[in-house]
């Protein structure tokens, strides 16, 4: 496994490309993971619509954009940087309802996001290629970018039969997604066609900015398996999931009990977004109804957080109330997008510690937490407001 991300890392980033004066290219062949990246920095309804691709074409383009992979092979930070520091973004300005037309770029930028293998590009840029970087919560970052003049596909492009029949159907998008997730299509190639304006009613496909859309399909994905948690019986016994990504660290604690949720997220001083000297915290939570309004405080990672908890719900066939609270340690350096989160909770759910009563749950938590992260969570077991639930209401199951 290491030999393979040694080879991905070495091979496609470290060792450079044939060109080498980037301040003169103005064509080039490439190979797009595939992806296309929407962006929300124009005046809505403009966005900027780019062509994510290294400038020359390679092997395995796929591993340029591939969260599952790097979660995986255990990829590090610096090696996820160099892999996107040489992917160039080439856009274009559109209108959203621009899906809606047959114009030649935005036909072209639906095809690359729909296929399932690399796409070979032919680009031609019209401005000097930018070299700013961005840092984002939700978005993995980029690391250079130009106006299009013009572009091209060489080859075939490959789409799933049945994202083919989704998009030629008068189906609305969210059942659209739910039709393409429980056909084994997964969150990062759903985001991508959601952002492109290929799903939903003829009268209203339009594009989404990559950040919405990412966020999107957490949210519809998780509300579609909440249809189906709901109406499972509680958990057996009181559990503990515990696990770290990145310098993410995790504690999860299910109780046997309705669906419910509440997440709490600390940043540590030096972590990737809190160069302040004091910790950070933010929290938010919903019931069993589930939520009604954006979870502002801790935004995209809270949809990313649930989604995996959810579809471990779902995969034991039981329900239960979750507290889960995140440590962003120093070590996560580097903010590279929501994909970590993702991927953090679910490593954290491949071992779980199983308990009699809820006094032993927090209890070995608590001691658990100490040991392995040095942090008592004792301070957030006061503050939840779903432990103080627990504390005051007893579960129907104790009247019986």
């Amino acid at each position: 496994m290491e030999n393979l991300k040694f080879e991905a890392v070495e091979k496609l980033s470290k060792v450079g490309f044939k060109i080498k004066n980037f301040e003169s290219l103005t064509k080039f062949e490439g190979s797009s993971p595939p992806t296309v990246f929407i962006g929300s920095q124009l005046k809505y309804p403009l966005v900027n619509v780019g062509i994510l691709s290294p400038i020359e074409r390679v092997e395995d383009a796929g591993v340029f954009d591939d969260p599952q992979k790097w979660a995986k092979e255990e990829f590090a930070i610096s090696d996820i940087l160099k892999l996107r520091e040489n992917l160039l973004n080439s856009r274009f300005q559109s209108k959203v309802t621009d899906s809606r037309l047959n114009k030649k770029f935005t036909e072209l930028a639906k095809e690359i996001a729909l296929s399932s293998k690399p796409v070979d590009v032919e680009i031609e840029l019209k401005s000097k290629i930018n070299f700013g970087k961005n840092t984002d919560r939700v978005l993995t970052p980029n690391g250079m970018r130009a106006d299009l003049k013009n572009a091209g596909i060489a080859g075939n492009v490959k789409i799933d039969t049945k994202v083919d029949r989704i998009m030629n159907d008068e189906v609305k998008a969210t059942e659209g997604m739910s039709y393409l997730y429980s056909s084994g299509i997964n969150e990062y190639s759903l985001s991508k066609i959601l952002s492109v304006g290929v799903l939903g009613l003829k009268k209203d496909k339009k594009m989404v900015p990559t950040r919405w859309s990412i966020t999107a399909t957490d949210d519809i994905i998780a509300k579609g398996l909440l249809k189906k948690v709901r109406d499972y019986k509680w958990i057996k016994d009181y559990r503990l999931l515990i696990g770290e990504f990145m310098g993410n660290q995790y504690l999860i604690l299910m109780f046997p009990n309705v669906w419910s949720f509440e997440l709490f997220e600390l940043y540590y001083p030096g972590s990737s977004w809190n160069p302040g000297n004091e910790i950070k915290a933010s929290t938010d939570s919903e019931n069993y109804k589930g939520r009604t309004t954006y979870a502002s405080n801790c935004g995209g990672g809270y949809y990313a957080t649930r989604l995996p908890i959810l579809e471990y719900l779902d995969s034991i066939k039981r329900q239960a109330g979750v507290l889960a609270i995140r440590l962003e340690t120093p070590s996560y350096w580097a903010s590279l997008g929501v994909w970590v989160v993702r991927e953090s909770v679910r490593k954290s759910l491949e071992k779980s510690f199983d308990y009699e009563s809820n006094e032993n749950l927090l209890k070995n938590s608590k001691k658990i937490s100490i040991e392995k992260f040095d942090f008592d969570p004792e301070i957030i077991f006061k503050k939840s407001n779903l432990l103080k639930l627990y504390g005051t209401q007893k579960n129907l199951s104790k009247w019986f």
